[in-house]
């Protein structure tokens, strides 16, 4: 039991924060959430947290602004109550997306989702793999990105089905190229790039595969699934290219529709997500495996409060 700490879950990923106090050997707080007539939110604890460090498991994930509202009133409720330090466990940091003007007039509602939180009353946010990792920098309190790819990696490895030898890590396009070289990295697997655009209509289009995929087993890496179009255009054009099965590993399984129907139909083997946002019923169906973030979050939460280094979290996830 960690002192002077104490640890709350919101209404987005309450399996997984039962999960984190589980193996933090800690019982979840009580917090009170609950709509007046007009359906504004009031969130509040339901025991005193003086001079106590908080930390609340919340995911921005949809209903988006109903989560990320719930969050910040509660951390504003925190901050009025006298809490000596609110740290904010994002699994999932919605708006990410938004991390630049593409467009004139555009927003960068990255930034601003970044400042709310700081407004509100954040001490520290921890997230895990953000869109962008230069979103980092729009938060003007601490920040701890963590990562989900020693997770992954460390499940395939461990899966005596797993097919090493014959293995293709593939990057969905250009801007996923670092995080698809990591995972190639630690299973020893060469690297392949997908050249993307999208037409007129905003549908993604493969133009190009830079790499043999020719009878390999691909394993495609992203940081989300969304509607799924991308990653089943790429499925395609693998499969078209001569690969033998595509996979998909991806932390954020966001899985916003049509996503079931195009995965339903399309020629992917099995999905491996994360549960920083809880999965669909209906995705039971396809061949998806979660891998929980619960142990890696629990190991960050103990070392936060400690004053240790976060880099070891991941040695529990080294494969000997």
């Amino acid at each position: 039991m960690l002192e002077n700490c104490m640890l709350f879950t919101l209404s987005a990923n309450k399996t997984l924060g039962e999960k984190v106090a589980s193996a933090l050997g800690m019982k979840l707080s009580d917090v009170s959430v609950s709509r007046f007539p007009s359906g504004e939110i009031i969130c509040e604890p339901s025991e005193t947290v003086r001079d106590k460090d908080v930390y609340i498991i919340q995911s921005t994930c949809p209903p988006v602004n109903e989560n990320l509202m719930e969050v910040l009133i509660f951390i504003d409720s925190l901050k009025r109550s006298s809490a000596r330090e609110i740290n904010v466990i994002i699994p999932y940091f919605g708006y990410a997306r938004q991390d630049r003007k593409a467009k004139p007039r555009q927003p960068i509602t990255a930034r601003l989702v970044a400042d709310l939180f700081k407004v509100a009353g954040a001490d520290r946010i921890v997230a895990c793999d953000l869109h962008a990792p230069q979103i980092q920098g729009f938060f003007s309190c601490l920040v701890d990105e963590l990562t989900a790819i020693p997770l992954f990696c460390s499940t395939l490895l461990s899966d005596k089905n797993f097919k090493h030898d014959n293995l293709v890590v593939v990057s969905p396009d250009n801007g996923g190229v670092n995080r698809a070289r990591k995972v190639a990295e630690r299973v020893n697997a060469p690297l392949a790039i997908i050249d993307k655009r999208r037409n007129n209509a905003n549908e993604p289009q493969v133009m190009n595969i830079i790499g043999n995929v020719k009878d390999k087993d691909c394993l495609l890496v992203d940081d989300m699934i969304d509607t799924a179009g991308s990653a089943v255009a790429a499925s395609d054009a693998l499969i078209k290219a001569g690969a033998k099965s595509v996979k998909i590993v991806a932390t954020h399984p966001v899985l916003s529709d049509p996503a079931f129907e195009r995965l339903s139909h399309s020629s992917v083997e099995q999905i491996i997500v994360s549960d920083s946002i809880p999965l669909p019923e209906k995705f039971n169906k396809l061949n998806c495996k979660i891998v929980s973030l619960a142990p890696m979050l629990a190991a960050a939460i103990k070392r936060i409060q400690l004053g240790e280094p976060l880099s070891v979290v991941y040695d529990m996830y080294r494969n000997n």
